[in-house]
């Protein structure tokens, strides 16, 4: 599931370096055996502070650039020491540590405090100034702000403590002899210090943002977010209670803060573990924490979803599955992907939490069973996790071994679950609500891949039959669709389809729960944005309007858009008149669409699409643009008009070339050619294949309500007829799975011949046709009873004109050759020659017209009129 890299091997890295150095000096002997390094920190631009202890009996701290992969001795202790904490400001000129000072033997007779955090200048003359001398554990760290030249001889110190408070430390420097930094008040450090915070059972410091989380408890659980700013100062920026037990915490938890080897708290007896993720460009923020139940049985896991203004706590029940072990590790890990949360326990189960379509369980992936194994420590203690820049992934520390990875999900395996029936990892779980979380995740979170796309269509070719519990075309289509309009916008995800789940009138069971999963849902966590006289800025205050958002979106009836809700006005719309000032204005939406699409495709003419005038497709694209347009500035009115319009027009176009990407795949896999539209062969598999997709494609759109390319129909209808029996084709067209375009019927009665299956079936085609296409087609057959029609036609049209002109007169009847035997025909004849030179002539320039054949036909109607002849 996740896709690990390693970036950083403390044995590779540093120690093969420390000793080819200490090689180069003579100092061998001292390092006979392998070095004792410790990792002590990661700060922000990704470095990583450790120590190790010299052969002379000293400590020294060094630094490993990744960027450069250079490793820097900071600094030497001249004797061994027991570093618990430590950090290196951004000019690298201040070294701050805390020590854990040794109290055994003769030690615990003098009267020293147990922990000493000291201040060191490093560029260059190593002094030190003491901060703190305490009895309880100290946490160090400095800000990492990005800074101007001007603040440059500044540095900020996060100094916490065990005894439950945040101190800031301003320090000055000063420039000496050019090069030398030193602190400009050294007997002033301690009143520079400023108190952020008392009385604190849990903190977290997030360098990546630089914020820093605290948890304090009185009446209530309170957790604070505290920002840090370029210019240093700090706010309070925003208040969230808790539910958490009342003895939560025995002492205070430090998450984030480096690593202190010489205190280390037993995972088993940790009542909680909790962490906050925040993502910038989801603006979206999560507070994670676990919390095993008394029996054992049962492992319990919360996610507060701040950006959803909802809570959902999770119950788990390994199984049978899980592996026994004599003490089981019963917190799990967080790992923050995206807007991924994976909630990780090895051996167990591995659920990833879809925060963004968090409504059901089937849009969140879950993995249970002993070959649920990432490969890392089995113990989720060990394992750290770091943010990286661009929030799709994450950097795992063990700390243990001593390797940082950079982990992300992995779309291979996530292919392999929509393949395999049984993937690994997933024994006694339904397989559909496993391939729809696969499907989401592949198509929204990694989705921007063409590649993975098109193994996607491909593997939906392969698959054409619908799943028992979902569509796979339609979930393609709407999770498509929607992480476009995500990427325009992050205000519509409340508003936009991504499931076709909610288009159905009952949900299948097996998408409501998953076996050994039970989740209750809280709405209305109701966070409290502090901002100082409304200040807020960047990410808080996109998460507060996206918080409050949704606040207004749940609230509303049918806040996100139902595609199906269309389909009494494109009922409506196809009794209209094609020149209704209605159809004018659908037409011009479409003409916006087509246009883009004419952009995005100018090479692809693999498929014979958009090549055609289908009126009813362009009527039905030009109404979807009007009601999403209509539906979004009813809901998010904020995003203007124009964007709006913007974003419908691409929407729709998209969908368009969905559809054509997907036949485009069908034609390339199945070696289709230009021969395919000819209708004098039958199909062979290849064939059958493409239209057996093109059908599923049809029911998906259909049953969700969505237009298809102009052309599409008239191209289904050839593989149709290649395909089908004659008398099943006719089904499909009585059915509404076929719609006879006026391009394929012509080309049908050219390019068939006339044999008696043909003609039984054109006769059978023309009797389905409206009458004005009918017409139309009849011009195009050469047969007897095609010119038989026309000419019916024609007297029909000349006698409808002449029944208007009241001013005509019969005056022939005194004419020589003038036969009154049978005046019917005498009567018709003599009118129809009178009034023919005020028609057009239908037969004009028609190849497939025989004049001697109409006279015969108008006798033989006359005659079949009078009753002297039978039909």
């Amino acid at each position: 599931m996740l896709k690990l890299r390693q970036e950083f091997d403390l044995q590779r890295d540093v120690v093969v370096d420390i000793l080819r150095k200490e090689a180069s000096v003579c100092r061998v002997k001292e390092y006979s055996e392998d070095v004792d390094t410790r990792i002590l920190n990661v700060e922000r631009d990704g470095s990583v502070l450790y120590c190790w202890k010299g052969g002379t009996g000293t400590t020294r701290i060094g630094r490993y650039d990744p960027s450069t992969k250079q490793n820097k001795l900071l600094y030497t202790f001249d004797k061994q020491v027991c570093v618990s904490s430590c950090s290196l400001n951004k000019e690298e000129t201040l070294l701050a540590v805390s020590l854990a000072q040794n109290t055994s033997g003769q030690e615990r007779l003098r009267p020293i405090s147990k922990c000493l955090t000291l201040l060191i200048e490093i560029h260059p003359i190593n002094n030190t100034k003491v901060l703190k001398a305490v009895d309880c554990r100290v946490k160090v760290q400095f800000l990492h702000q990005e800074t101007d030249l001007k603040s440059a001889l500044e540095s900020h110190l996060l100094l916490l403590t065990e005894d439950g408070y945040v101190d800031l430390y301003h320090v000055l420097l000063g420039k000496q002899e050019g090069y030398r930094v030193v602190i400009s008040n050294p007997e002033r450090l301690s009143r520079t210090a400023e108190r952020l915070a008392e009385d604190l059972c849990w903190v977290q410091w997030d360098g990546h943002t630089q914020r820093l989380y605290c948890l304090t408890r009185k009446d209530k659980f309170l957790l604070r977010g505290i920002q840090f700013y370029p210019n240093h100062s700090c706010d309070t920026v925003l208040e969230l209670v808790l539910e958490l037990p009342a003895n939560a915490f025995r002492t205070v938890r430090f998450v984030s803060l480096g690593f202190d080897h010489y205190h280390v708290e037993k995972p088993e007896q940790e009542l909680i573990r909790m962490q906050v993720f925040t993502n910038q460009i989801e603006r979206s923020m999560c507070v994670c924490y676990s919390q095993p139940l008394k029996d054992k049985e049962e492992l319990s896991y919360t996610v507060v979803l701040v950006h959803k203004d909802c809570s959902k706590r999770f119950r788990v029940s390994p199984g049978n599955d899980a592996p026994s072990q004599s003490s089981p590790q019963l917190h799990p890990l967080f790992i923050p992907i995206g807007y991924y949360i994976l909630v990780y326990l090895q051996g167990y189960f591995l659920h990833c939490i879809n925060t963004r379509q968090h409504e059901m369980l089937c849009h969140s992936l879950f993995l249970t069973g002993q070959d649920v194994n990432l490969g890392l420590l089995p113990r989720s203690d060990a394992l750290t996790v770091m943010h990286k820049e661009d929030e799709s992934s994450v950097r795992i520390l063990e700390l243990a071994r001593g390797w940082i990875h950079h982990a992300e999900l992995s779309p291979a395996y996530l292919l392999q679950i929509l393949r395999s029936d049984a993937p690994p990892g997933c024994p006694g779980i339904g397989s559909d609500p496993r391939r729809l979380a696969a499907l989401h995740c592949l198509l929204i979170f990694l989705g921007n891949d063409p590649k993975l796309e098109l193994k996607i269509i491909e593997w939906l070719c392969d698959n054409t039959n619908t799943f028992e519990s979902f569509n796979q075309i339609q979930e393609f289509i709407l999770a498509s669709l929607f992480r476009m309009g995500y990427e325009k916008s992050l205000g519509l995800d409340k508003v936009l389809p991504y499931s076709s789940v909610f288009e159905k009138k009952e949900v299948p069971a097996c998408l409501l729960e998953l076996p050994g999963v039970f989740c209750t849902t809280e709405l209305h966590v109701e966070p409290d944005f502090k901002g100082k006289a409304k200040r807020l800025q960047g990410f808080w205050s996109e998460l507060q309007g996206n918080t409050e958002k949704t606040k207004y979106l749940n609230a509303v009836p049918n806040a996100r858009y139902r595609t199906s809700h269309i389909q009494a006005d494109w009922d409506k719309l196809r009794s209209e008149s094609r020149a209704s000032p209605h159809v004018n204005h659908l037409e011009e939406n479409t003409k916006k669409v087509l246009s883009v699409v004419d952009t995005w495709c100018l090479d692809k003419k693999l498929v014979p699409l958009f090549q055609e005038e289908d009126h009813q497709q362009r009527a039905f694209i030009g109404l979807t643009v009007d009601k999403l347009r209509e539906h979004l500035n009813r809901h998010v009115p904020q995003l203007g008009k124009k964007k709006i319009d913007s974003l419908v027009v691409n929407y729709i176009a998209k969908l368009l070339e969905l559809i054509r990407h997907m036949l485009e795949t069908a034609w390339l896999k199945n070696k289709l050619g230009p021969h395919v539209l000819c209708l004098t062969n039958k199909g062979g598999p290849a064939e059958w294949a493409v239209f057996h997709f093109m059908l599923r494609i049809l029911e998906s759109t259909r049953s969700l309500c969505l237009p298809l390319p102009p052309g599409y129909h008239t191209l289904f209808a050839v593989l149709a007829v290649r395909c089908l029996p004659h008398h099943t084709f006719l089904q499909y067209i009585d059915h509404g799975f076929l719609q006879l375009t006026e391009s394929f019927v012509s080309r049908l009665m050219t390019d068939l011949d006339n044999s008696e299956a043909n003609e039984r079936l054109k006769f059978s085609i023309l009797k389905r046709l409206p009458e004005p296409m009918e017409q139309r087609i009849y011009h195009m057959w050469d047969h007897p009873v095609s010119s038989a029609s026309i000419s019916r036609d024609y007297v029909k049209t000349l006698l409808e004109k002449h029944g208007k002109n009241k001013g005509f007169a019969f005056t022939g009847r005194d004419k020589p050759g003038f036969k009154p035997e049978f005046l019917p025909l005498t009567y018709l004849a003599k009118m129809l020659s009178d009034i023919e030179s005020q028609a057009l002539n239908p037969f004009e320039e028609k190849e497939n017209v025989d004049a001697r054949f109409v006279e015969d036909s108008a006798l033989l109607q006359t005659l079949i009129q009078l009753g002297y002849e039978e039909k």
